[in-house]
């Protein structure tokens, strides 16, 4: 789809390209927008975003009968503060039409994630990421809201050529990868049925402060703060394109404002690769502790599973957008040590090893 053809279809919806600062930054003031998913790592890292540039956020939080705040729980005891709570699932289609009405973006990150429990579990995968978004992009369609998708540089799978860009074949080489598969072609189709304005942001696997412990750098990290001498891993071969939660954060926002990323899929990554085994040895130096590497059989992906090789090119975004990645590797995995160290109480490095 040509540029030309994509502002042309845009016209007559709202513009929400915004005025922005003198640092390129997208002023939100004034606007009220949705974020699933907002409790999460990168959901909460992008609200935190929206609200220092002036947005007041409706945060859909998947329901916990324990009433468990997490990274919001700062907003919450202003009633009339930028950050409204509210409760529910992304597969209640009647609970999101009412989340997103009076708002006109939605970032949509709510999702099934983790790769392990898709084995046991692919069904459930299915009905919160495709049934979810089918959900989400109708309720946009229907309020007129503009759609900001998160898919995941998992569906390209091990890369056939690289740096892997927005055209590279899809490998469904887990059931979390088919499932987001199908969850952005969801919303992608309703941008070719309905004329619905969606984009859909690819991140490369995105780390930093708050993460959880099922991903593989602050599982480390939480194993050599806690004085562990040795760190067991799975393959270490595999490579990966690490990019820091503010940089992935401040994609979905460049996005949400470039009308020419309309109807498109858009890669964030910084173009780097490093491998888990090299990048072991770097979480070892960013602590500032001693540990040996061992390789444990018992950890390996299923056979035909492991994604070999994740490199993004990230020019499409430089050129739609003018995005691009600001904090390198070495920095990210340093604050990222600090915070863990700080918050080692969250962690059980005897149960989250990789």
């Amino acid at each position: 789809m040509t540029e030309h053809t994509t502002q042309q279809r845009f016209t007559g919806r709202q513009d929400v390209t915004g005025p922005q600062d003198v640092t390129g930054q997208q002023d939100w003031s004034g606007r009220t927008v949705l974020v699933t998913g907002a409790e999460g790592f990168i959901g909460s890292t992008l609200v935190d975003l929206l609200v220092a540039r002036g947005a007041r956020v409706r945060a859909l939080v998947h329901y916990k009968p324990y009433a468990e705040r997490g990274y919001l729980a700062r907003y919450l005891n202003d009633p009339d503060g930028p950050v409204e709570l509210l409760a529910g699932d992304v597969r209640d289609a009647h609970r999101v039409l009412d989340a997103v009405a009076g708002c006109d973006t939605v970032f949509h990150l709510a999702a099934l994630i983790g790769i392990p429990y898709s084995y046991q579990a692919p069904e459930a995968y299915v009905q919160t990421n495709v049934v979810g978004t089918q959900n989400v992009a109708a309720a946009c369609l229907k309020h007129g809201a503009r759609l900001v998708h998160t898919s995941t540089s998992e569906v390209y799978g091990t890369a056939i050529t690289a740096p892997i860009d927005e055209h590279h074949p899809l490998q469904p080489q887990s059931p979390y990868s088919a499932s987001k598969i199908g969850a952005d072609m969801t919303a992608l189709s309703h941008w070719h049925a309905f004329e619905l304005p969606v984009s859909v942001v690819r991140p490369f696997n995105t780390y930093g402060p708050r993460q959880s412990a099922r991903a593989v750098i602050p599982t480390i990290l939480a194993q050599l703060h806690s004085g562990a001498r040795e760190i067991r891993l799975g393959s270490i071969t595999p490579t990966r394109d690490f990019t820091y939660a503010t940089d992935t954060a401040e994609g979905f926002l460049a996005v949400a404002r470039s009308d020419r990323a309309l109807g498109e899929v858009v890669n964030l990554g910084t173009g780097s690769e490093v491998s888990i085994g090299d990048l072991a040895k770097a979480l070892i130096v960013a602590s500032g502790r001693d540990a040996e590497i061992v390789v444990d059989p018992g950890r390996l992906r299923p056979g035909g599973s492991e994604v070999e090789r994740l490199l993004s090119d990230n020019r499409k975004a430089r050129e739609l957008t003018g995005w691009q990645p600001l904090v390198g590797l070495d920095e990210g995995l340093r604050r990222t040590s600090d915070w863990v160290a700080e918050h080692l109480g969250l962690f059980d490095p005897l149960r989250y090893q990789v």
